[in-house]
């Protein structure tokens, strides 16, 4: 699991330097981003599904993105946006188009309704994320 931390910290740092991340801020990106992937081996390892650990690890994600925000006075895109490379179904995108190509329509509709759900967990994920108030974050101003 180590590995898979330090692995999804590069990976989140090379995506950081694709959208022009300030330089002292890859530290804080590349965390998130990893704490993200590690959230969703731990909620996959007990138990929960595809869906519904990437919904939970994007929630977590956007709490860790949004405390790193304030502690750092920054905006939540610069760590979010990131960060949620980690947890974006590339694979199962790649496999439906795949699938479609192959005119093998039974998989394309599976694969690309799994995809659908994920990329749908995410979303919802973030929105719940936000849906906390920002004071919470703020608690060193209290």
């Amino acid at each position: 699991m180590i590995l898979q931390f330090v692995l999804a910290m590069i990976a989140t740092a090379s995506f950081a330097v694709l959208f022009c991340v300030p330089k002292d801020q890859f530290l804080f990106s590349s965390l998130t981003g990893a704490l993200g992937w590690i959230g969703y081996l731990i909620f996959y390892g007990l138990g929960c599904g595809t869906v519904t650990a990437s919904l939970l690890a994007t929630f977590f994600l956007t709490i860790v993105s949004r405390f790193f925000a304030a502690i750092r006075k920054n905006p939540v895109t610069l760590y979010l946006v990131t960060s949620i490379f980690t947890l974006v179904p590339g694979a199962g995108i790649y496999y439906t188009s795949y699938y479609f190509i192959m005119d093998d329509m039974a998989s394309f509709a599976a694969k690309g309704m799994e995809t659908f759900k994920i990329a749908g967990a995410i979303a919802v994920g973030i929105i719940f994320g936000f849906s906390i108030p920002q004071k919470v974050f703020h608690w060193k101003a209290r």
